[in-house]
């Protein structure tokens, strides 16, 4: 089927005039989650990863993707048809000059005016198409979501939305902007107190808004969308539109400064608003910092919605070390947390997909369990389990790595996690200057594994979302972060790991809260983090002759927070098992 699809795809691009077409993984809001009408690549390719591009000329294909995804990638297309390749190390700007091909076709609205630069750097000829080249050879391609968007009430979002519209005026004001373009629907969702169903994992309506520097606003969405109490909600001074109207919208706009992301917005609203006349400013999405710095509620929230997630994660932890049974499966302890977690108050369901991963599984970072890969969970081995989920109070994100048992783990798995386990406590315990950047603090994680010779090839955290998208800008703890200073009320992971390919994999995060921190004799302000997630570390793996003192206060500490806060909801068998793994660690029988 998929030798079909590539010749009616190059039979439309001999229609088009161009050598070659980009597929990249991706839809008209560049999210990392996308409806099913937007899964081209997948469609094309056969690659479900969440990141990668397709390259395909007259005569040949590749598909390309980055380290996470190099064995899915392999077991998911067939080789015969695309070349499989890593994105870093071989980029298809430099795959489409070496095919020869020079007039590359690509649709705007699914690329960055950034991520087009590499192409044009290589010399290559970019061509924007009026239609998506796979819309137009895909026959039964799924309609466009129209998930009702629904009111996210004050209760729980902490701010009026007209207060927020306000806000991000004055952003732009100060700036000297005129307008600008919101089409993260993650933003849209914050901006207008607004929550829906459009794509898996993250509740977003999709849509797109014009905020101009006097508030004004005008929401593109779908008319099915939107029922009467929504648009009650909204009110009347916000304008609402249907999305085949932004195009006249945008040339309307001659001789405004607007604003638009060159690295987070489709290439579409640059090109568009320059050939209308107005000047493009380049500068972030103006509710992203705000979205990000979460309010006294949106706190709150999300220490309520941690701490019903903590007692479904006890009882998957509980089942897991004593219930489970010899035929439990990376697919079947998956779906088991996900039905402890789907009887608790407030569940709307997983943040993303569970990464459920048992020995050599665990190595792969963004290991995604399928029937084809799916096995048993063995004894004496490893397994990680990395998940997360949305209530309507908060977003949670954890993951801990088990020791099956019965057996002892071996020495060379204890030391690796105990360092891993260093690096996390040593992230939890920071306090640190204000306007330090999340790339600044990521060694600190990792300094027990350089020590060793060892190191993971991912960010150490990521911003998370109140009751929105799991991954969230503008912050992360990562080297390759974007260079935004971490301030009060932001919500991040904290998940150093360590991967021996073919053997196992080690992940240990939790999420924290960015607090002010005051410090007698402080010349500048300080920040610190408060731990949201609770569920106890697999004593078994710890080897404590490895730890400081402080660093045993510190598990000794967290776990009897875990007790005091988590003993009360769990039936006494769980609890039992509960104050049993939370015991204080103890170095002469370690």
């Amino acid at each position: 089927m998929t030798k079909e699809k590539l010749s009616a795809l190059r039979a439309h691009m001999q229609q088009l005039g161009v050598d070659a077409v980009i597929v990249p993984r991706a839809d008209e809001h560049l999210g990392e989650y996308v409806a099913a009408r937007s899964e081209r690549l997948a469609w094309l390719t056969g690659f479900t990863g969440s990141a990668g591009i397709a390259a395909v000329t007259a005569s040949h294909a590749a598909v390309f993707s980055d380290g996470r995804y190099v064995l899915q990638l392999a077991n998911e297309t067939d080789a015969s048809l695309w070349e499989q390749l890593h994105m870093v190390q071989q980029p298809a700007a430099t795959w489409l000059v070496q095919a020869g091909a020079r007039r590359i076709g690509y649709d705007p609205w699914l690329i960055a005016e950034d991520g087009l630069k590499p192409y044009i750097e290589a010399g290559l000829e970019m061509v924007p198409l009026a239609t998506n080249p796979i819309d137009s050879v895909w026959p039964d391609q799924p309609p466009p979501p129209v998930a009702e968007a629904v009111l996210h009430p004050l209760t729980l979002s902490g701010r009026d939305s007209a207060d927020k519209r306000a806000e991000v005026a004055a952003t732009l004001r100060t700036a000297g902007h005129d307008a600008a373009v919101i089409s993260d629907p993650a933003s849209i969702a914050w901006l207008f107190n607004i929550r829906g169903g459009d794509v898996p994992f993250a509740p977003m309506a999709l849509g797109f808004a014009v905020i101009d520097s006097a508030g004004a606003c005008t929401l593109f969405m779908d008319a099915a969308k939107l029922p009467q109490a929504t648009r009650v909600w909204l009110g009347n001074q916000v304008t609402l539109a249907e999305p085949a109207s932004i195009r006249t919208h945008m040339q309307q706009m001659r001789g405004k400064r607007v604003r638009a992301d060159a690295a987070a917005q489709p290439a579409w609203f640059a090109q568009t608003l320059r050939a209308s006349g107005a000047e493009v400013i380049q500068g972030m999405d103006p509710c992203i910092l705000p979205k990000a710095c979460k309010n006294a509620v949106e706190q709150q929230g999300a220490r309520n919605a941690h701490l019903r997630d903590a007692v479904a994660v006890s009882r998957f932890l509980h089942w897991f070390d004593e219930q489970r049974d010899a035929s439990a499966t990376e697919i079947s302890a998956a779906a088991q947390l996900l039905a402890f977690r789907s009887k608790m108050d407030g569940f709307r369901g997983e943040s993303f997909p569970a990464i459920s991963g048992s020995g050599e599984h665990g190595a792969i970072i963004h290991y995604r369990v399928s029937p084809d890969s799916n096995r048993s969970i063995l004894p004496d081995e490893a397994y990680l389990i990395d998940s997360g989920a949305q209530y309507v109070d908060g977003t949670t994100d954890i993951t801990r790595t088990i020791w099956t048992g019965p057996g002892t783990p071996p020495d060379v798995l204890r030391d690796r996690y105990t360092r891993v386990l260093q690096g996390h406590i040593a992230i939890d315990r920071l306090i640190f200057p204000a306007g330090l950047h999340g790339s600044h603090l990521d060694s600190f994680a990792r300094a027990t594994l350089w020590q060793a010779g060892l190191d993971f090839d991912h960010g150490t955290g990521h911003g998370v979302g109140s009751y929105l998208s799991v991954h969230e800008g503008p912050v992360s703890l990562s080297r390759t972060g974007r260079p935004v200073p971490l301030a009060p009320g932001m919500i991040l992971s904290n998940e150093p790991g360590f991967y021996e390919p073919g053997a196992f994999g080690i992940r240990l995060e939790n999420l924290v809260l960015v607090h002010e921190q005051t410090l007698p004799n402080a010349l500048k302000p300080f920040l610190r983090f408060e731990t949201l997630s609770w569920a106890p570390f697999d004593r078994r793996l710890i080897d404590v002759a490895r730890l400081t003192e402080a660093e045993r206060a510190w598990i000794d500490s967290y776990h009897a927070s875990v007790c005091q806060k988590l003993a009360a909801s769990l039936a006494p068998d769980t609890r039992t098992w509960l104050e049993r793994s939370c015991a204080p660690i103890n170095v002469k029988a370690n």
